[in-house]
């Protein structure tokens, strides 16, 4: 089925009206549908107007409304709903929702497939060996991983202090696990580590100098393409 293409007249009917009447009626009016006009809507930059929003006709829950089937639904002052202090008793699920009900302990779907046990290695997205040292629910999946590397150098020499990091010295970097020993490491601070990243200390001075006026030249044209 071909799209039908926007006319600028539908345009023109879109930007008069949408602001000020519901989406139905426009619908109707335009033989349109109403996501195609909210999508169209969207496209020219067109909003509801603030005294649409304010109207009962918006559908939005307000004090004050007077639209007699918003006021049928809405809660009275000192009235109680009717499930509160209610408990579903253990094991209650009607119908077939037991089938699709979590088990404590257990995964399904996508958490099943995808889990890796405490001890899996992977290497992440900067190119070092990470290896999988809990399953600890609280933390966020990636934070249940940690660098090799780390884990070599606090196995040596205890914790790592705030403020520092642990790299690789220069050349020695790897993904082999059985490569990865004390010897091969260094502990920087943060300071000491942005001096050694920096491309004033990573490139000959010739190199440094293009990379910076690369950035120079990349920043005026981003604000002339702003302006």
């Amino acid at each position: 089925m071909s799209r039908r293409p926007w006319t600028k007249a539908e345009d023109a009917m879109v930007r008069e009206f949408f602001p000020d009447i519901t989406c139905a009626d426009l619908s109707r009016r335009m033989g349109r549908s109403k996501p195609a006009i909210y999508g169209r809507a969207a496209t020219l930059g067109v909003r509801k107007s603030e005294a649409f929003m304010a109207s009962d006709v918006s559908g939005r829950i307000a004090r004050g409304r007077t639209n007699p089937r918003m006021i049928a639904t809405q809660f009275k002052p000192g009235q109680t709903p009717a499930n509160k202090g209610k408990k579903h008793p253990p094991g209650w699920a009607p119908g077939r929702m037991a089938e699709t009900q979590f088990k404590a302990g257990k995964m399904a779907g996508a958490a099943q497939h995808n889990y890796r046990p405490i001890g899996s290695e992977r290497i992440c997205r900067d190119g070092y060996l990470e290896r999988k040292v809990t399953d600890d629910p609280s933390l966020y999946p990636a934070r249940r991983w940690v660098a090799v590397h780390r884990l070599v150098w606090e196995a040596v020499h205890g914790p790592i202090p705030p403020g520092h990091a642990v790299v690789f010295k220069p050349g020695c970097a790897t993904v082999e696990a059985s490569l990865i020993t004390a010897d091969r490491l260094e502990l920087l601070s943060r300071a000491e580590l942005m001096r050694r990243n920096s491309y004033h200390t990573r490139y000959p001075k010739e190199v440094a100098q293009l990379i910076q006026l690369k950035g120079a030249l990349q920043r005026k044209i981003n604000k002339r393409q702003q302006s």
